[in-house]
């Protein structure tokens, strides 16, 4: 599975989004932020991105599915998504194409046993099971953050089910693509991802459910 680094993000005025394209921003938020700072950044460049994309003279109203999705209701040929782990922000934004990403710090403490048992198949815990103590981690938030994206690409949430979402995972714990989704979300062959390292300390990873697109990188101004 391919795996964009660091590098691949650059500062650049927002370019025109083709309809092929997925475009992914990287935000990181200066100081020691608290969470609510970091949210309103995010929602900012959200909006100036959606304003520049649709050519708008004013910001287009966010608003969220029942499910607790962002979408602009003015912009339906629009899609994007966002998530944020302490000061850093990721935000993807396509046409026509629903997508999901998820961004977690490396260094968050979990139960790693506990957790991949209850979210998890049990191929996967097994897998992890079977990695050294130390990479284990690393591995079940790699994992995570794949899980949660194509559950935002669906458009639900955790409550959805974890475990409804299956991965293959490497002798390394890389996962190596999708093994088992239930059948509401289709085939396992039309799905795509996409595993993100944007920055030190930090795992993500997108999704999306069609064609292959061009994913391009792009580093927001501390302005932004």
């Amino acid at each position: 599975m391919r795996i964009i680094g660091p590098d691949a993000f650059e500062e650049n005025p927002a370019p025109s989004l083709a309809h092929d394209e997925i475009h992914l921003w990287l935000l990181t938020v200066d100081g020691s932020p608290d969470h609510r700072t970091v949210a309103a950044r995010a929602r900012a460049l959200l909006t100036r991105l959606l304003t520049q994309y649709a050519d708008l003279d004013a910001a287009p109203e966010i608003a969220r599915t029942e499910r607790g999705k962002p979408f602009a209701p003015a912009l339906a040929q629009i899609d994007f998504n966002l998530s944020h782990a302490r000061d850093h922000v990721l935000i993807a934004v396509a046409r026509g194409q629903p997508l999901g990403v998820d961004l977690e710090r490396v260094d968050r403490r979990i139960e790693i046993e506990d957790l991949a048992r209850r979210y998890g198949s049990t191929s996967e815990a097994d897998a992890l099971d079977a990695l050294p103590e130390v990479s284990r981690p690393v591995a079940f938030l790699r994992l995570w953050t794949c899980k949660e994206a194509v559950l935002k690409a669906l458009g639900e949430g955790i409550a959805f089910g974890l475990d409804r979402v299956s991965f293959g995972l490497d002798s390394g714990g890389l996962p190596t693509g999708l093994a088992a989704l239930t059948s509401e979300a289709g085939p396992l062959d039309s799905w795509r991802l996409v595993l993100l390292e944007p920055a030190p300390g930090f795992l993500g990873a997108l999704a999306w459910q069609g064609p292959e697109r061009r994913v391009r990188t792009f580093r927001a101004g501390p302005d932004a």
